[in-house]
């Protein structure tokens, strides 16, 4: 499917804007972020100084906000993925530099007094919407303490910077590697046994990146080897990381103290949807009791399944359930993975994404040249009937040294007559246009491709503050959730997923995916609190508190209470938690997202198709295109014609499929 094509909806493709780090030297891109800082501080000066008791101070602010969304949008990518370590160490400095520069503007009395004196009451919606999070971003911030208190404030806000940049390098730089006999590779599909050739001793290497450890985890038939690489990725970031999060935690409950909170469980939820952290811990409480039923029928029929090859087995454990799943959905669901991979060739399926959304929101995708951080990054333009949306850039195939998940990074936030949008999607899908996926890796495609169509439509704010992605931060995994739903429907795989002779996926095999669908459902969400407790846990406790005093003795106790697997022994797993530097206490969101990502599914559900052309631009138009611009609970209402309800949440917790 050719989904790359100009027509006469789409502009001429133009070459790119200024241009990525990937083909100019390390001083170059050296000097221009420092440019950058030198521009951001002397407009902070005149905003400091100047006449601003009138609305211009918005746009003065605006200003500077654009030189910061540039240059700590592109530092935030460039330490994650670029492949030369000088320009990465250039960007993690870049990146310090501008949160300090972020943080000044948080602690300026005169521009919060300016900012005061503006009056909303004559301005347009969006614009006392910004105004109102302006004011209430800025005390939390700390701008009404004392100046010794906003010293320390600075101070803690510059090594929290250091310390997650270390925290993330620790995880991204530690792959782990093991060593098993050729005959572990027994259950894997052909072409990773051809891919992981055996040595002179007849052993072979396998790695903790996702290529090598997903497929080994859900078809390896050796438990031994499957118990080994689980061990080995679940040691990443030990011990490095170890002091790197005790350090984090202290100083994230020192800021909270100064700032006015208890705990940084309760500054970080207090702008979110959910409002607190007590309101977070609740609901965590309430999914894993909603899930409990669903889970213990789930483990009971992996533990059967064990039992068929070890009748004596009385637990199923955490590096055994993907494999076992894969079992009970290939002798109760009638389905086989490894039959489905054939139609899922990288190529087919990157093009499916492209050409399922273009139908959707009636867009067209445009390769274009450009200078990119690596050779197999390609560019895009995004356009509609009315022009340029947006540019993205697909970094999907793993490497040494860099990031090691799935993710949407930002580069540019759109703001209207002044820069269109760009955003860049990073994964570690399998390289080659004819690699084949596993399904997981298509809903997780479909998942980022969400955040970013997000951010490309959300890029024709006046602010840029709004612009985007900028909704509260629960709302955040709601539309890439929701995209997911596409990877299992029936017309959208068939419009792409085609194996090597040409042969369109079969529908008994559609309907044996969502038929196994359902398969371990209650286990996961369970799964997901224990990391979303863990996640909140830590930052509830004053860092003197004795359960923290051991991360993972606090980590398995968490995981009694929340998992339905228990703790295997020398495995670290909150040290290569990477959410726990970038999300902090609220990886609840992923969960509370997914609640608001099933209600909003509904209309599509009762359309005639999922891509119904109707549907998609209403959706467009109420929840993606407004970015931030109004609450994310009237962003809903807007599309639903009514508030956000519980309901097809719990249907789906249940459901057969």
């Amino acid at each position: 499917m050719d989904t790359t094509s100009t027509s006469s909806a789409a502009p001429k493709a133009k070459p790119l804007g200024r241009p990525f780090v990937g083909r100019i030297d390390v001083s170059a891109y050296s000097d221009r972020w420092h440019q950058d800082l030198v521009e951001g501080r002397s407009l902070l000066t005149a905003l400091e100084q100047g006449d601003k008791a009138t609305q211009n101070v918005l746009d003065a602010l605006n200003a500077l906000w654009l030189i910061i969304d540039r240059a700590s949008n592109e530092a935030g990518l460039l330490r994650n993925v670029h492949p030369d370590a000088t320009v990465r160490a250039q960007a993690e400095s870049a990146e310090q530099a501008f949160s300090k520069l972020v943080t000044d503007i948080g602690l300026s009395a005169p521009i919060f007094a300016a900012i005061k004196a503006v009056d909303a009451a004559g301005a347009d919606a969006p614009t006392a919407y910004l105004i109102e999070r302006t004011l209430r971003d800025f005390r939390r911030a700390g701008v009404d303490k004392d100046a010794a208190t906003q010293a320390r404030v600075r101070a803690l806000r510059e090594e929290l910077v250091e310390i997650g940049q270390a925290f993330d390098k620790n995880i991204r730089d530690d792959v782990r590697r093991i060593t098993v006999p050729a005959s572990a590779l027994a259950g894997l599909p052909a072409d990773y046994v051809a891919a992981h050739p055996q040595d002179a001793q007849g052993q072979v290497t396998l790695t903790t990146d996702y290529p090598d450890y997903l497929p080994f985890m859900t078809y390896a038939q050796d438990d031994a080897a499957r118990k080994a690489l689980y061990t080995a990725f679940r040691q990443r970031g030990y011990p490095g990381n170890e002091p790197m999060l005790g350090r984090m935690l202290e100083r994230r409950h020192e800021l909270a103290n100064l700032l006015g909170y208890p705990t940084w469980a309760d500054f970080i939820t207090e702008d979110k949807m959910i409002g607190s952290a007590a309101k977070a811990q609740s609901f965590i409480d309430q999914i894993d009791a909603l899930a409990r039923h669903r889970a213990e029928g789930d483990y009971q029929e992996l533990l059967a399944a064990k039992k068929k090859s070890e009748p004596s087995a009385t637990e199923v454990m955490d590096w055994q359930k993907t494999f076992l799943e894969e079992q009970v959905k290939r002798d109760s669901y009638a389905f086989d993975s490894q039959a489905l991979r054939q139609y899922l060739p990288f190529g087919r399926v990157r093009d499916g994404i492209l050409g399922t959304t273009a139908k959707m929101f009636g867009v067209t995708f445009t390769k274009v040249e450009g200078s990119v951080w690596h050779e197999g990054v390609v560019a895009y333009e995004m356009a509609d009937k009315d022009g340029l949306i947006g540019r993205f850039y697909l970094d999907l195939h793993p490497r040494p040294n860099k990031y090691k998940h799935a993710a949407a990074f930002p580069l540019r936030s759109g703001v209207s007559g002044v820069q269109v949008p760009e955003a860049a999607l990073v994964c570690n899908f399998p390289e080659g246009e004819d690699a084949l996926l596993e399904h997981n890796d298509v809903e997780t495609f479909f998942h980022e491709f969400g955040h970013l169509l997000h951010h490309l439509f959300a890029g024709k704010q006046k602010w840029v503050g709004l612009s985007g992605i900028a909704t509260e931060w629960d709302f955040v995994e709601a539309p890439s959730q929701m995209l997911e739903e596409w990877s299992f429907d029936g017309p959208t795989l068939k419009s792409f997923a085609q194996n090597s002779k040409g042969e369109a996926i079969g529908d008994d095999l559609i309907a044996a995916l969502r038929k196994a669908r359902g398969l371990g459902r209650g286990l996961w969400v369970r799964q997901q609190m224990f990391y979303a407790a863990t996640s909140l846990g830590y930052h509830q406790l004053p860092p003197q508190d004795p359960a923290l005093a051991n991360t993972d003795l606090m980590m398995q106790k968490l995981q009694a209470r929340y998992s339905p697997f228990a703790f295997v022994p020398d495995t670290h797993f909150q040290l290569s938690f990477g959410h726990l530097e970038g999300y902090s206490a609220i990886y609840y969101t992923y969960m509370w997202s997914l609640v608001i990502a099933k209600d909003l599914f509904t209309p599509f559900e009762a359309a005639p198709s999922l891509t119904d052309a109707a549907v998609a631009d209403r959706y467009r138009r109420t929840v993606l295109a407004p970015g931030g611009s109004k609450p994310a609970a009237a962003l809903v209402a807007d599309f639903l014609g009514r508030p956000s309800s519980f309901d097809a949440f719990g249907k789906w917790v249940n459901a057969a499929d």
